[in-house]
């Protein structure tokens, strides 16, 4: 073999083995969308399972304010057959155990329901509230009350400056959901994420209002592998 197509053969090979993930959402193939009160009222029975193959709700945000639609979305999400999961509005101006107490006596605990999710993102009317150290150990709490409860491993979602500025370096294990509307959601040290919101401007059937859109980072395997790692149900068969 010459020496031209040696390096053209090592140059395939990394393109499909090596090459960085795609920066456009479309080449990913399991979609999702997240939803609050915001939303106001949604006809759940115009949008696709299979689709949209998981669905966020807003639960709960801080120490005391629960979302007026979750207990609406929820119940009518799963009654469609969406794969549903809630998330918490994380404050930095208010203690992890507080808040977890909040969101465990919001959420249901159900085996088939997504892992629960940490929004964790800028305050500006906290963020002086706690110093980085503290402001760590009380995101530490939070995430230790969701796993004992719920039994999963929870999700961190964020944006691409609070996580390198305050998350970089720790929570090294944790799935990373990052939004990030103007390019790939690549991170200081942590090139791996789980899902990614790449807009807040989608337009779902269903749904009046603008809307965040996801993609989980990888293929239909990949899909099931996170599914099964979460005791959650598997995609159906084709017929």
């Amino acid at each position: 073999m010459s020496s031209g197509l040696v390096i053209a053969v090592m140059c395939l090979l990394y393109v499909f083995i090596f090459s960085p993930p795609s920066a456009n959402a479309a080449d990913y193939p399991i979609q999702g969308f997240d939803v609050s009160h915001h939303q106001k009222e949604i006809d759940w029975k115009k949008i696709s399972p299979q689709k949209y193959r998981f669905v966020y709700l807003k639960a709960t945000e801080g120490g005391d304010f629960k979302d007026t639609k979750f207990q609406q979305y929820w119940l009518e999400a799963r009654e469609r057959g969406f794969l549903v999961g809630a998330y918490h509005f994380y404050r930095l101006c208010r203690d992890g155990q507080v808040q977890a107490e909040n969101f465990i006596a919001t959420v249901p605990n159900k085996t088939d329901a997504l892992p629960p999710v940490i929004d964790l993102e800028y305050d500006s009317n906290c963020i002086n509230t706690y110093s980085k150290e503290q402001l760590l150990a009380e995101i530490q709490i939070i995430h230790d009350a969701f796993k004992k409860h719920y039994g999963k491993q929870p999700i961190f979602y964020t944006s691409k400056a609070f996580y390198n500025i305050v998350l970089a370096g720790s929570f090294q294990d944790v799935p990373l959901w990052v939004r990030e509307y103007k390019g790939l959601p690549d991170l200081k040290d942590q090139p791996k994420w789980h899902f990614w919101q790449h807009t807040n401007q989608g337009k779902i059937s269903g749904i009046s209002t603008p809307v965040d859109l996801n993609v989980f980072y990888g293929s239909e395997q990949a899909w099931i592998k996170f599914l099964e790692q979460n005791h959650l149900p598997l995609p159906k068969p084709a017929k």
